[in-house]
């Protein structure tokens, strides 16, 4: 049994904010922002834009790819570090919008790595038998907790939402890199190193949402060291080496950062999906969304191996290899 997936969605807020706009409030410049980061442009909610709003779309357009209708879906896992409401989850807010009561809807926060322990869990579910269908969702309104007057984190986000249709699939025979499905995956956390980045805020000790604090330098260390620990990790157990992968899809941070790993592992640049220059870094939406992008541009076509990788705070980072 395996969890395939079955359709790609996105969605952005109407809203573009390009480096030029950005400069004209903050102490900074376009090119200041693309040498270091890659990025041109970022989304930003507005006031009627929220993470379950973007999340509900980008779930709308996976379940119409996939040709599943909302009520077949028996599991919403969603990730995300800017929920709606401390509690209900935010995924109950989608489950409601779609229609699909009833069956099983949780958040997971894991940051940037949201998706990949969004996936993981997912996919762990369905091939137990706890549903046959799921939606799994990254969404996030990070401008939400950006202190607009620190030039170094503020540029680097944005505000999104991406979403995948995964469906349980008895693969027969097939081998063990054969047939579609999510073939491996690897998840990882150390929590000595939350003061890298990290919220300065929380319901249990300032009660107020605090703003979003790193340092850059340290977690981009931390980064490629990690990403292609775990990348190595996954391809180890899943029998194939770099060379065999048709696409990564990264977490979408840095540009750097993504030149970085893609050099470590020895992988061709032309072989890895690149959205931030466009997305900025949208946190756990950043992966789905990329995916998205890529999948509708024609790029990843079925029975293409694929690899998604992510880090973020706690640290926390993670890949999964899956067949399209």
């Amino acid at each position: 049994m395996r969890s395939v997936i079955k359709g790609t969605g996105s969605a952005l807020p109407a809203k573009c904010v390009t480096n030029a706009e950005l400069a004209a409030r903050v102490d900074t410049s376009d090119e200041w922002i693309v040498e270091r980061t890659g990025i041109r442009q970022r989304y930003i909610a507005d006031e009627t834009e929220t993470t379950s709003s973007l999340a509900t779309a980008a779930a709308r357009e996976a379940l119409a790819a996939a040709g599943i209708e909302a009520g077949e879906i028996g599991l919403i896992v969603l990730a995300t570090a800017t929920p709606d409401h401390t509690f209900p989850a935010t995924a109950t807010q989608v489950q409601a919008a779609l229609g699909c009561g009833g069956g099983i809807a949780f958040d997971v926060q894991a940051v940037c790595s949201g998706f990949l322990y969004a996936l993981t869990t997912a996919d762990a579910m369905l091939r137990t038998g706890m549903a046959k269908k799921a939606l799994v969702i990254g969404a996030e309104t990070f401008s939400r907790i950006l202190d607009w007057e620190d030039r170094t984190t503020c540029v680097l986000f944005g505000d999104g939402a991406g979403a995948v249709v995964l469906e349980a699939q008895d693969v027969g025979a097939a081998g063990v890199g054969d047939g579609p499905g999510i073939l491996a995956s690897r998840l990882h956390a150390d929590g000595a190193h939350k003061d890298m980045l990290y919220v300065d805020g929380g319901p249990s000790t300032t009660q107020t949402v605090g703003h979003l604090r790193m340092r850059g330098r340290e977690v981009f260390r931390h980064a490629v060291v990690n990403l292609a620990e775990v990348l190595g990790e996954v391809l180890d157990e899943a029998g194939f080496t770099a060379a065999d992968i048709d696409w990564v899809v990264p977490h979408q941070a840095n540009a750097r950062i993504l030149d970085a790993t893609a050099r470590k592992l020895d992988l061709p640049p032309e072989k890895v999906i690149v959205t931030v220059d466009r997305h900025a870094n949208t946190s756990a939406a950043s992966v789905p969304l990329a995916l998205d992008v890529a999948v509708r541009d024609g790029r990843i076509k079925k029975g293409d191996l694929v690899m998604f990788e992510a880090m973020g705070g706690g640290f926390t980072w993670g890949a999964s290899l899956a067949r399209m």
